[in-house]
């Protein structure tokens, strides 16, 4: 009788708690065990299984390579003087591990989930525990025998079942508790009594002392207005983690609250974990590694891990407490020019900063460039790969962004200079590859319209679906690594051949319904106060100073972006489709940019249609003279993206079939 799962799982749990001797991973504990998809084979790597348990961690405060902690020598310490913390951690490996290739392929969580199944397989939804075929897709890490890992690095994700988790430890002030400011930015798409203090479902610090003088709120309409202060008697605390205000917030106004809260958790312990989770994984030969003989690591980073992935090369954290490499490729993702507010006292890491949203974090904050560049406004020089470099420890690294991410995440900073003036050199050892006319992720069809899911804009969300060209990056991020086969060139837009400029200068087609934003998101430069250099924020909101120039790809006449990577979709298009789309103006703030969504513009069908409505964009029918036509300069445009390896052979006749899917949809729509 063939065995269910349930007593396939019941045959391969442990109730383990391993102990290895090494580094800082002081426990690793395997909580459940089983079988992926009831032991079905994936290519030579054979069967797969799930591991899920805790890592418990300790740190030597005092360990030359632990310093850069913020409020690390502050917490508890065990009788060993160091500090404990833990760790969720999820895995997906060969049964058998000498049986894959070796090689690790670890995703930072975007805030405690898991993405990368969706992305590189082609999964049919995303979940936080997979475990049926639609949650593996087509296997495509796996049936190159990868092993799949993730750990929880947060201690402030939302209280939701199957969420990764860091259990960060508290600083305190010896027996008593520290203190300090917080700001909470709030923005709502609709007039409410109340707000959350928390971002997007996060645990938020609590507000300790509701009445104090510190306690204050502020709103203002840009980002960069004097922000105005709400009349104490307007406002109040409904409860720790909730503000009232008499009337209501207004939608599309930014709100911020600042108050005072106490026991600061240690959130830089987020970077040594994945350190030393890494390090334990390729360096134990002990029985009590899974991953025993792992010879490589790659870390892949979705936008706000993106992020953590650039701070964490910063910070140093690339580089172990015995000086070896951790991580040997890093994709970071849809990051933008930005590192995050991981590693401070009080620090938010669910916080990031758009144009006109979640505002005057330390997110956008000088060094952008990974080679080192000067900031004409303070005359530090710095970039994100000086400690990797110094270190010999610095990872084969891809930028990878999308036309969101210079928009809203100022990812020309990347690779120009800090005034956006010129063109800024490329590490030998990095690219950047520019997903042209795309948004914050990957797309589908039909587009969504405004208020329908995730889509906050005026336009209809952008279809543009660019997992193809991810998949065909990480093969060539592993040849790099593994086999030293050089990775396409670099593709992004430049100040040199004047495919980047300022949204003035763009190159807009002059649409009679749909305008280019003249907004974007500059980051500027912020003063916390005198106690920042130690990671300690006294000046809440900060005091601004001049912004950093950010720049946006050009366009050509039908409103696509002219560099980076053109999906087949964007080089024989059907539509304008953008990295930008207006708030709709039922959420307020119609001349802001909404959040994470891109537009879709679509063509006229007819030249007739095309000629009433005054569209300067050819028609659909004046373009192609059918669908067998459209679909071959499609062909055509696939292969082409193939021979430069910006695209798999087995992914070509997925996007031809997509675009099959783009045609039909628009021939059957008014």
């Amino acid at each position: 009788m063939k065995p269910t799962r349930s007593l396939l799982a019941l045959a391969f749990v442990l109730a383990a708690s391993v102990s290895p001797a090494f580094a800082r991973v002081a426990r690793l504990s395997i909580e459940r065990r089983e079988p992926v998809l009831d032991g079905r084979p994936f290519g030579l790597a054979g069967p797969y299984e799930t591991l899920v348990g805790t890592v418990e961690f300790a740190l030597d405060p005092s360990h030359p390579r632990n310093q850069a902690v913020v409020d690390l020598g502050l917490a508890t310490r065990n009788a060993k003087g160091e500090v404990a913390f833990t760790a969720d951690f999820y895995m997906v490996k060969p049964v058998d591990f000498a049986r894959g290739n070796g090689r690790i392929y670890y995703e930072v969580p975007n805030r405690g989930g898991k993405g990368i199944l969706r992305r590189l397989q082609y999964a049919g939804r995303s979940s936080l525990d997979p475990r049926d075929e639609a949650d593996f897709g087509d296997g495509w890490l796996m049936q190159q025998g990868f092993t799949l890992v993730w750990m929880g690095w947060q201690w402030d994700v939302p209280e939701q079942p199957g969420l990764l988790r860091l259990r960060a430890p508290i600083a305190t002030n010896g027996p008593l508790a520290i203190t300090g400011l917080v700001r909470a930015a709030v923005l709502l798409d609709e007039r409410k009594p109340t707000a959350p203090l928390g971002d997007r479902g996060h645990i938020a610090y609590p507000a300790v002392d509701p009445k104090g003088r510190d306690s204050r709120l502020y709103v203002r309409d840009h980002k960069l207005d004097a922000p105005e202060l709400v009349p104490r008697n307007r406002w109040r605390f409904s409860d720790g983690t909730t503000v009232a205000l008499d009337g209501g917030f207004e939608p599309g106004r930014l709100y911020e609250v600042v108050y005072k809260s106490k026991d600061p958790r240690v959130a830089g312990c987020a970077f040594t974990a994945t350190r030393d989770l890494i390090s334990f994984f390729k360096n134990d030969a002990s029985a009590e590694n899974p991953l025993a003989g792992a010879r490589l690591a790659y870390a892949h980073g979705i936008s706000q891990s993106g992020r953590f992935l650039r701070h964490l090369i910063y910070q140093g954290f690339n580089q172990d407490e015995d000086g070896r490499r951790v991580f040997d490729g890093v994709i970071a993702e849809v990051a933008g020019a930005g590192r995050g507010s991981f590693n401070h006292r009080f620090a938010q890491a669910s916080r990031d900063g758009y144009q006109h949203w979640n505002i005057l974090y330390p997110t956008d904050v000088f060094p952008f460039t990974d080679l080192p560049e000067l900031d004409p406004a303070t005359g530090e020089t710095a970039g994100l790969l000086d400690s990797a470099n110094a270190s010999h420890t610095a990872p084969k690294l891809f930028h990878v962004m999308s036309g969101f991410e210079y928009w809203n995440r100022a990812g020309s900073l990347v690779h120009t200079d800090a005034t956006g003036t010129q063109d800024a050199a490329l590490a030998d050892t990095s690219r950047v590859y520019f997903i042209a006319s795309a948004q914050h992720g990957p797309g589908s069809l039909p587009p969504a319209e405004p208020g329908v899911g995730a889509n906050t804009g005026a336009n209809p969300a952008n279809p543009n679906d660019f997992r193809p060209a991810l998949r065909a990056l990480v093969r060539a991020l592993d040849e790099w690594v593994a086999h030293d086969v050089p990775p396409p060139a670099s593709r992004y837009p430049t100040l040199a051949d004047a495919t980047l400029a300022t949204p003035e200068r763009a190159g807009w087609p002059a649409l009679r319904d749909v305008r280019l934003p003249l907004v974007r998101n500059e980051p500027v430069r912020m003063d916390y106060g005198p106690e920042w250099a130690r990671g300690i924020i006294t000046v809440e909101p900060p005091r601004l100073g001049p912004v950093y120039r950010a720049l946006v790809p050009a366009v050509d006449a039908d409103g696509n972006d002219r560099a980076g990577v053109r999906m087949p979709e964007i080089a024989v298009p059907l539509a304008t489709q953008t990295g930008w789309n207006p708030r709709d103006p039922k959420t307020g703030a119609p001349d802001a940019l909404a959040g994470v969504v891109g537009s879709y513009i679509p063509f006229a069908r007819t030249k007739a249609a095309r000629e009433a409505s005054g569209d300067p964009r050819l028609s659909i029918e004046e373009r192609y003279a059918d669908r067998a036509a459209y679909l071959g300069r499609v062909t055509e445009a696939a292969l082409a993206l193939q021979r430069d390896r910006l695209l798999l052979a087995e992914d070509v006749p997925v996007v031809i079939e997509r675009a099959a899917a783009h045609w039909d949809w628009r021939a059957g729509r008014p």
